[in-house]
């Protein structure tokens, strides 16, 4: 039973910044990705920035030199630093992670992708 749970999110001027933070709880056996996606009204879900376990992070071409994401494993913690913030980043903010699991009884590899209710955020002068 896993559970990711955001938080951050809130009203800020344009030009201004926040941070969010999500941490992901239950049985855990390895994170292999975290990421956050937005969803603004009437649009479709997209990604916003990535982190792999390694490798490179990946931005939306809209948040790069504005937006890092950045990852606390021991905690396993993923945030997204924001700034300069536009109207245009107006959305629902929901983190994503990719996690495998060992199952109690069986003993078998279960990999799943889980979600965040989403915070929101609103750039509004």
């Amino acid at each position: 039973q896993v559970r990711l749970a955001e938080s951050g999110g809130g009203l800020v001027q344009p030009g201004g910044s926040l941070s969010l933070s999500c941490v992901a709880s239950g049985s855990i056996t390895r994170i292999n990705e975290m990421a956050w996606y937005r969803q603004a009204p009437g649009k479709e879900r997209e990604l916003v920035a990535s982190e792999p376990s390694s490798g490179a992070t990946n931005y939306a071409s809209s948040v790069k030199g504005r937006f890092t994401i950045s990852r606390d494993n021991a905690k396993n913690m993923v945030n997204l630093q924001m700034n300069n913030l536009r109207p245009e980043d107006t959305a629902v903010y929901l983190c994503e992670a990719d996690i495998s699991t060992i199952e109690d009884i069986s003993q078998t590899w279960v990999q799943g992708r889980y979600w965040g209710q989403g915070t929101q955020v609103t750039v509004y002068a």
